[in-house]
């Protein structure tokens, strides 16, 4: 009897605890937006340890992915899950087969790279792009390694990429970033997240129309 009139009370605390949140308008947290991106880049382009770093796991013991990864990362305004794709060379020709529900594209590239890996690099983000699955989706390149000797800058790596060509059929950004430095990471991901808040708003405006 005793633990039947604690429960009891228990519960009128907690209903009376919300009925005062919502007087007070300091109901539940409104639930995050959740998005679905695609990051793919050449093997060895460093895919797996930017998004360790970000999510604040350790790089140690790193193997290159195979096959297929997913990461959810937890930021103040939305939460995003990562379909991280490997890059090998018997991977990249199997990409398309995961295409599907992407709501936005990372593309990570080595900016130390040699110029034949760079023109591949080229060939394969645009092949990616050219896929009806990615069409008009947003896309965030992260020139990764950028503390490494000889590496690119953004600009170069924007010419490179040719990156221009998708200026008419879809947003771009491009930023510099490298393992080594945290936030340089945040920074891109934050900028990329506002675009894909800002097409998830312009999508539901639509829709009420």
């Amino acid at each position: 009897m005793c633990q039947n009139l604690q429960l009891l009370c228990a519960v009128i605390r907690i209903y009376f605890y919300s009925l005062f949140r919502r007087m007070c308008g300091r109901g539940p947290p409104a639930e995050k937006p959740n998005f679905t991106i695609l990051c793919i880049g050449l093997s060895k382009s460093g895919k797996s340890t930017l998004l360790s770093v970000l999510s604040g796991e350790s790089t140690e013991n790193i193997q290159s992915t195979v096959g297929f990864s997913i990461k959810a990362l937890m930021f103040d305004d939305c939460i995003v899950d990562v379909k991280e794709l490997g890059g090998g060379d018997h991977v990249r020709p199997y990409w398309d087969k995961y295409f599907g529900g992407a709501e936005g594209v990372v593309f990570v590239v080595d900016s130390s790279g040699t110029d034949e890996d760079l023109q591949l690099t080229n060939n394969e983000l645009h092949k990616a792009l050219a896929d009806p699955e990615l069409d008009n989706l947003p896309l965030m390149v992260l020139c990764n390694y950028s503390d490494k000797e000889g590496a690119k800058t953004k600009e170069e790596m924007q010419k490179i990429l040719e990156l221009d060509l998708e200026s008419k059929s879809r947003h771009w950004e491009i930023h510099s970033c490298t393992t080594a430095d945290r936030k340089s990471i945040k920074v891109a991901f934050e900028s990329f997240n506002k675009r894909l808040l800002d097409s998830r708003k312009k999508d539901e405006g639509f829709s009420k129309i």
